[in-house]
């Protein structure tokens, strides 16, 4: 099934200077041999973002560069724009990239993978599909 993966599980995974998660590891490895993992410009952007060393910075675009980018188009912003709103509304502050992850998602019908909670609260009051 194709899923759109949240930055911290690729950098969960990618950045071998900390341990990865092996559950998580392995359930990303399965979506990678069957061609399911999917990724959007921002989240490489995320996960590339910080790295001074232009060594490792290479070695995990060049990773990262099996990955086509899925689509973003205008209606996923205004979408994204409804859902923080809608989030707000309720209690539930987000960052713009996360409500852009959401929109792109609704609009593929496809779950997003993470492992970050404020997924969880986004999902009480917006109808996306956690992997």
């Amino acid at each position: 099934m194709k899923t759109l993966v949240d930055t911290c599980i690729w950098s969960s995974v990618l950045q071998r200077d900390r341990i990865a998660n092996k559950a998580i590891e392995k359930k990303l490895v399965e979506l990678i041999l069957h061609n399911d993992a999917l990724i959007i410009g921002p989240i490489r952007q995320e996960i590339l973002s910080g790295y001074s060393d232009h060594k490792k910075f290479k070695e995990l675009k060049n990773k990262l560069d099996a990955f086509a980018n899925l689509q973003i188009i205008d209606d996923d912003y205004v979408l994204a724009a409804e859902f923080s709103n809608e989030c707000r509304k309720n209690g539930i502050q987000g960052g713009h990239i996360d409500f852009l992850i959401c929109a792109v998602a609704v609009r593929n019908k496809i779950p997003i993978f993470t492992c970050d909670n404020d997924f969880k609260q986004y999902s009480k009051f917006i109808k996306i599909e956690l992997y």
